[in-house]
């Protein structure tokens, strides 16, 4: 952390608190690029943020005052910075509700307490919507103050360039567009309105006495309820079960109707159909733009859950009125890369292709990658003019690796690895290898070595041989006989 911003958030600390901070310790951050701190002198903890930008800040402690003034659990800014690019808030531990469901997630039993947990947080939300939305200056909202067409298209077009561009994902470009829009003009006839969290997922409540407290609402702006409600049952990584879904959305239900008496839950719940299926498109447009583009391997790692939950709306049907959306949805699902896991029984080697420059392939298996080789010792055809535009798959590039014959001993080594494993993987019945070649751009000597050993496994010993060319954007199959 730079000096000055360092000695800014002790200097807010010292002038609220009467005392310096005698530690300060940086916090995760997720997905954002704020930077915050817990500051402590004693037993007087605050939580220091840096931000990026004036107007985000001025929005988030604008409704900071406006939430905590109304009686919703967040935390208060307490001293802010002259030029707002630094503020203290109090602090309100470590223990998310994310991290608070994670034993039921992963024994899959979903407990009498922790239901009441969720529940009490769905009833926090309708109250923070409509009660937060009394009042409320719209216009400082950043980057928006409402959920609008414009905010919609930009959130449809991300998933669209950033999934499905980078995921290899063919469709027409006008049949795409007209149906977005059409869900677009769907998603904003949406009723009941109010305050609009925006970023409402498990990660941003935190758990005080057992009771759900709000963080990180910044993006916060007018807008439909639904959409809170999508965000949050159907977040990738929270697997909450379809039946626990549903029960808690009849408590948001019966929350809302305090509110509003005569709200038609059948009508509320279609809707909330199309919020699910908008909000699934955007989360894949964020893991997109997050683990392809700037290769956060957290982001990649949730793209099979989400996947998972557009498999669930393609069976029921929401996607209907939007025939080419549809159609294009149930290619990403086909994608062999986002197959379940726990479908197979046999062993399925997987085999990338990458370049160093933007960081190591993630294995969505779970469990923590396997083989990377280094082929940048090897002759590089690409610093020749005639191959500069060509990739391992072309033949003039194979015949300039194959000649020089570097790339051939290489590979020699790395069959002997790898077969081994291959041979004791089958023995024990495992059903995930991953093998990676890196090189410089991911262009031509990975992609030959990706390529080879792909070929060499499945004519060896006829496994099932998933081969992704990640920065081609090419992915093939090999399916075991």
């Amino acid at each position: 952390m730079p000096c000055i911003a360092m000695e800014q958030l002790k200097d807010l600390y010292t002038q609220y608190y009467g005392v310096q901070p005698t530690s300060v310790q940086p916090l995760t951050a997720a997905g954002s690029g704020r930077r915050y701190y817990r500051l402590q002198a004693g037993s007087s903890p605050l939580v220091g943020v840096v931000g990026e930008s004036i107007e985000e800040n001025r929005a988030f402690i604008m409704l900071s005052h406006h939430l905590a003034n109304s009686g919703i659990p967040v935390p208060r800014v307490v001293a802010v910075s002259n030029d707002m690019m630094r503020y203290l808030q109090t602090d309100l531990g470590n223990t998310s509700l994310y991290d608070t469901m994670t034993p039921c997630r992963k024994s899959g039993k979903w407990h009498e307490e922790a239901y009441t947990l969720l529940a009490d947080t769905m009833r926090t939300l309708a109250r923070t919507q409509v009660e937060g939305n009394r009042g409320l200056d719209y216009s400082v909202c950043y980057p928006s103050p409402s959920f609008d067409e414009r905010t919609i298209m930009y959130d449809l077009n991300y998933f669209k360039y950033c999934f499905l561009k980078a995921a290899g994902v063919t469709f027409h470009e006008n049949k795409l567009q007209d149906d977005m829009e059409l869900l677009t003009s769907h998603l904003l006839t949406a009723e009941p309105k109010g305050l609009l969290y925006r970023d409402f997922q498990s990660r941003n409540v935190m758990v005080v006495d057992n009771k759900p407290h709000l963080i990180d609402f910044q993006g916060a702006r007018y807008g439909a309820v639904h959409y809170d409600v999508a965000s949050f049952l159907w977040q990738a990584r929270a697997q909450y079960p379809a039946e626990l879904r549903q029960r808690l959305v009849q408590e948001y239900i019966t929350a809302l109707r305090n509110y509003y008496p005569e709200l038609d839950g059948n009508k509320f719940a279609e809707t909330l159909n199309l919020y699910v299926l908008f909000r699934t498109l955007q989360v894949l447009g964020a893991y997109g733009f997050r683990g392809y583009f700037e290769r956060k391997e957290m982001f990649l790692q949730s793209i099979p859950q989400a996947i998972e939950n557009l498999r669930e709306l393609l069976a029921q049907g929401i996607a209907s009125p939007y025939p080419h959306l549809q159609a294009t949805l149930q290619a990403v699902c086909d994608l062999p890369c986002y197959q379940p896991v726990e479908e197979r029984t046999h062993l399925r080697v997987t085999v990338y292709s990458f370049s160093y420059k933007k960081g190591l392939p993630g294995d969505d298996s779970g469990n923590g990658g396997g083989f990377i080789f280094d082929c940048r010792a090897t002759h590089n055809p690409g610093r020749y003019d005639a191959y500069k535009q060509l990739t391992g798959l072309d033949d003039a590039v194979k015949d300039f690796l194959e000649k020089d014959g570097e790339i051939l001993t290489f590979l020699d080594h790395a069959y002997a690895l790898v077969d081994s494993s291959v041979e004791r993987y089958l023995e024990r019945g495992f059903t995930n290898l991953q093998v990676s070649f890196g090189c410089t751009g991911g262009q031509h000597r990975s992609v030959y070595s990706a390529q080879a050993m792909a070929e060499h496994l499945h004519q060896k010993y006829n496994v099932e041989v998933l081969l992704i060319h990640r920065e081609r954007n090419i992915t093939q199959l090999f399916s075991a006989k």
